[in-house]
């Protein structure tokens, strides 16, 4: 009778003890607590992150190995600290900073201690790490720059944050993310899908072989290469077209809406933002108050588009019958568009403008009257002016365009209701007649400017500008195909070619004609205030141009906007037809042009605000 009774006791804890090991090994050893176990280490196996390529295929962007110092709080046994600080070169505070901070993470995970460990940092800690239990070197890669350029497009990586840990299982502390720019927009692509190994420990905490025959172990995933649309040598050259300007270049393919180069002045070379300098010298970069590096001056400035919004209006103005390319309208150094109120124009007294004439003259007046006949030719100022929005909106204006970069602003194209709750409702077309010249309320980013170029080249379509022209092994996204359609009819924009055409033949844009290639282009001012000490103060206008080239085959497209630059013809459209010519040809002929630009400073402009109490504007 005992021994059935020990017989059934055995029976029943070797079947509580099966149970146990089968939910243990069957059940339960998927889960992600059991195998966080300190028994069991894991070990990341990183794929390497995607090339980047230019649309030539010229490397952008590619990596270079670094080391990671992991640590392990609860392995670690140290008598002295000052030994291990003195072979890490790190002060022994600093040593207990970052040993305390990572027991805070966890006292039996691995962490980052040190990042950014060089081969032969690497090798050096190789011959003594041995000696220190608790720390292992994990192998990484960061990225190379092959270029100092388009670091506004490309963003870059770093560690990421406590928050993205926390919303993201995929990321684990010490792990690099895309931040900013394409490295954040592609980020899924260009990072793969890293791998992992289970390593079993014994007792002691050595590592004794994988754990379970290596059944819970993961292979990576490759990342995948990325060509850009950039033109990466066109890219340098906008670059040093800009040299001590404020402002931007964006090329577009009509055609296609690829982005043949966006540039950003003042720029900054994308390798200061890679090891253990990174933050230092983003901190540098953040805290320049007056050139703003990081601030994407092409896809987040927004400013008022100036003279090179006349051709939307004209557009209008011709799609509701307001005018027919022979209407012709008079201008008397500007008119009056209401009682003692006088819109100033260059045309001279007695001038008679019709559309093409005031399309390469840029007749504030007769673009005034078009923009005001257009509004009121509806049964009431709200009705018509929600209806010219509806048509400046389908040109991509006073809204994203949908491109490929984390950045931008939306721009501003006024409704009625904005109006109605700025002048209470009691306001006509004439008083918001500063839209017809690109004053007034009108906001636009560069890219939507260059867009407009695109746009009108293409007679009356676009696709969304984009920076990717290839995925490896993949496919872009289908809106980057996709034809959007303005609400003007095709027929109407060869006039508005012919005069573009004329701006740079004999108008106002007459410096930047290229031998044996025509361009379309148009000339813009705007505006430009800033406030100082809580004063609103003006200064010097911007230069704005916009155009495309060959004028009758169109394969590039360009906005180009320089910050306190003056007149349009000044220096957007000089650097306009350079950039296209460069595109076009290969090379510039115009040597002294190009040495003109090149040479040319507008430091003192930025700095007169912040120098001097008074100062001259618009010389």
């Amino acid at each position: 009778m005992r021994d059935k009774f020990f017989q059934i006791v055995v029976l029943i804890i070797s079947g509580l003890l099966i149970i146990k090991l089968f939910d243990l090994q069957i059940i339960n050893n998927n889960s992600s607590d059991f195998l966080e176990r300190a028994s069991i280490q894991k070990i990341y196996e990183f794929p390497e992150r995607g090339y980047i390529y230019d649309r030539n295929n010229k490397l952008i962007v590619s990596n270079e190995p670094y080391y990671d110092l992991m640590i392990i709080p609860r392995d670690v046994e140290l008598n002295d600290s000052t030994e291990i600080s003195k072979l890490l070169n790190i002060p022994i505070h600093t040593f207990k900073t970052k040993f305390n901070k990572s027991r805070i993470f966890s006292n039996v995970k691995p962490s980052v201690f040190m990042s950014g460990i060089t081969k032969n940092e690497f090798a050096l800690l190789q011959e003594k790490l041995w000696k220190y239990g608790g720390f292992f070197i994990q192998k990484n890669s960061k990225r190379k720059y092959n270029y100092k350029t388009a670091s506004n497009i490309l963003g870059y990586t770093s560690e990421v944050n406590g928050y993205e840990v926390e919303s993201n299982p995929y990321y684990k502390a010490g792990e690099m993310i895309g931040r900013q720019g394409l490295e954040k927009t592609y980020e899924v692509k260009l990072r793969g899908k890293k791998g992992v190994k289970y390593l079993q420990k014994d007792k002691f905490n050595r590592i004794i072989g994988s754990y379970n025959n290596g059944i819970y172990d993961s292979s990576y995933v490759p990342a995948k290469n990325i060509k850009l649309t950039l033109d990466i040598e066109l890219q340098k050259y906008g670059d040093s077209l800009l040299k001590n300007k404020f402002g931007s270049i964006i090329a577009i393919e009509p055609k296609t809406g690829e982005i043949l180069a966006l540039v950003n002045s003042p720029i900054y070379d994308p390798s200061i933002l890679v090891g253990r300098d990174r933050s230092s010298n983003y901190n540098t970069l953040k805290l320049d108050s007056i050139g703003k590096p990081l601030f994407e001056r092409g896809l987040q400035g927004q400013y008022p588009p100036g003279s090179t919004f006349k051709l939307i209006n004209a557009l209008i103005g011709l799609q509701e019958k307001i005018i027919d390319e022979k209407t012709t309208i008079r201008c008397d150094y500007g008119h009056f568009y209401a009682k003692n109120s006088f819109m100033k124009c260059h045309c001279d007294e007695g001038t008679y403008n019709n559309l093409n004439a005031a399309i390469y003259n840029s007749c504030n007046t007769y673009f005034a009257k078009v923009y005001k006949e257009t509004v009121d030719n509806q049964t009431s100022s709200k009705i018509g002016l929600d209806k010219w929005k509806e048509y400046v909106n389908s040109f991509g204006m006073g809204n994203y365009l949908g491109y490929d970069h984390p950045t931008g602003r939306p721009g501003f194209i006024p409704s009625s209701n904005y109006y109605d709750r700025w002048y209470n409702k009691s306001w006509r077309a004439s008083t918001t007649i500063s839209n017809s010249i690109g004053q007034g309320e009108i906001l636009s980013t560069p890219i939507q400017m260059a867009n407009l170029a695109a746009t009108i080249a293409n007679k009356g379509w676009y696709i969304a500008p984009h920076f990717v022209k290839e995925i490896e092994n993949d496919s872009i996204d289908s809106k980057f195909k996709e034809v959007k359609r303005t609400l003007i009819d095709e027929k109407y924009y060869d006039p508005i070619i012919k005069g573009m055409i004329d701006v740079v033949e004999k108008g106002t844009a007459t410096n930047s004609k290229i031998k044996d290639i025509l361009i379309a282009g148009k000339t813009g001012t705007a505006e430009n205030f800033i406030k100082i000490d809580g004063v609103r103060k003006q200064l010097t206008d911007h230069s704005i141009f916009i155009g495309f080239a060959p004028a009758d085959n169109p394969k590039i497209a360009i906005c180009v906007f320089i910050e306190n630059g003056y007149w349009g013809t000044r220096w957007a459209a000089p650097i306009s037809s350079l950039m296209m010519e460069k595109y076009l040809k290969g090379s510039v002929s115009r040597n002294w042009l190009e040495s003109y630009i090149k040479d040319g400073n507008l430091t003192e402009e930025y700095l007169k605000p912040y120098k001097y109490k008074n100062f001259k504007i618009n010389e």
